[in-house]
């Protein structure tokens, strides 16, 4: 486990997974994340519990520390070896543990855990344009936008934007010029 003020982050257990599926399965919290789609529940069982066979990612729970139930998940994706970079991206499950530094403590330690344990020097993420907490919270985390992909994903009617963005490790930092 790796521990942060308040949250733990840790494996995901078969007990977690009933809770990840609703999650996963929420067609109003889509607009945040990704388009909505009907899941099978076989399929995601085997993705969550087979996840960790993957070396080119990996994923924590998020727990609120002696609390017995995850509240989100992270995942660390797309790692690449001899680049030095990965994809990250983060949910928090309810709405209710939205808001509370949940995710600003769980990514925190996250992204320490990228430099220290998997060597990295850059993380990215996207994010859609009209997330507008969370692009908050990346930037309070030290992420730059580098672009926009415009009209990148279309979602209930409507074009979407997705906005990258990325974290360079700080001592790795190429001068300029």
């Amino acid at each position: 486990m790796l521990f942060g003020n308040t949250v733990a982050l840790g494996p995901i257990f078969p007990v977690d997974l009933e809770r990840l599926f609703r999650w996963m399965d929420n067609a109003d919290d889509a607009r945040l994340n990704e388009p909505y789609r009907p899941l099978n529940w076989q399929h995601q069982e085997a993705f969550w519990l087979n996840a960790d066979q993957d070396a080119s990612r990996v994923f924590f729970a998020i727990r609120v520390q002696d609390a017995p139930h995850i509240v989100g998940f992270i995942q660390i994706h797309k790692i690449h070896a001899i680049h030095r970079s990965a994809l990250i991206g983060i949910r928090i499950g309810e709405v209710e543990d939205r808001g509370k530094g949940l995710a600003a403590d769980a990514m925190a330690v996250a992204i320490e855990y990228c430099w220290r344990d998997l060597n990295l020097s850059r993380l990215e993420l996207n994010v859609f344009a009209h997330n507008e907490p969370a692009r908050r919270l990346y930037h309070r985390l030290g992420f730059v936008e580098e672009g926009t992909s415009r009209n990148a994903l279309f979602m209930g009617g409507n074009w979407i934007d997705v906005v990258n963005m990325a974290l360079m490790r700080p001592d790795r930092v190429a001068p300029e010029g």
